[in-house]
């Protein structure tokens, strides 16, 4: 059998990451997840990186609220970003070191004008919904100074 020593199957996965089996494998048709490695019955095997990256698309989710092409573009920034620090040695050319720095950086940058576009997108929302709060408060003060008025009085 060609079980990998620590590797996750899916139903293993699907529990600790929260999500279903089916979005994992649609994770996987749409480039988020690599296709896993595979036992010798064909059943996939995941890593605790590939569980890590599950769970990290799960918090940009929940907690940007933003579409699976831009977590994607994310996930993979992230990608980037450890293949560099992986490949960045002291004792490489300063050239070298700038060009990875640089690279580094657009991805960082383009992360960072994501979140910043969805912070503007919650403090437009923020707004809005503090404007129908106040009309509905005010409505309702309204309704009860009608309510007052068209109770009979006693006397």
């Amino acid at each position: 059998m060609a079980e990998k020593r620590g590797a996750l199957q899916i139903g293993e996965v699907a529990q600790r990451t929260g999500v279903t089996q089916r979005t994992l494998r649609f994770y996987e048709e749409k480039g988020l997840l690599h296709p896993p490695s595979r036992m010798d019955g064909g059943f996939r095997l995941y890593s605790e990186e590939d569980v890590q990256r599950v769970e990290h698309i799960r918090r940009l989710q929940d907690l940007l609220g933003i579409s699976l092409a831009d977590i994607k573009e994310m996930v993979d920034a992230d990608e980037v970003l450890r293949e560099l620090r992986s490949q960045y040695r002291p004792e490489s050319a300063i050239t070298e070191k700038r060009k990875q720095l640089e690279k580094a950086t657009a991805v960082t940058e383009a992360q960072f004008a994501i979140v910043k576009q969805k912070m503007e997108q919650m403090r437009e929302m923020e707004t809005q919904l503090t404007e129908r709060l106040r009309l509905f408060t005010r409505w309702k003060q309204e309704l009860d100074e009608l309510e007052k008025k068209a109770a009979p009085t006693r006397g």
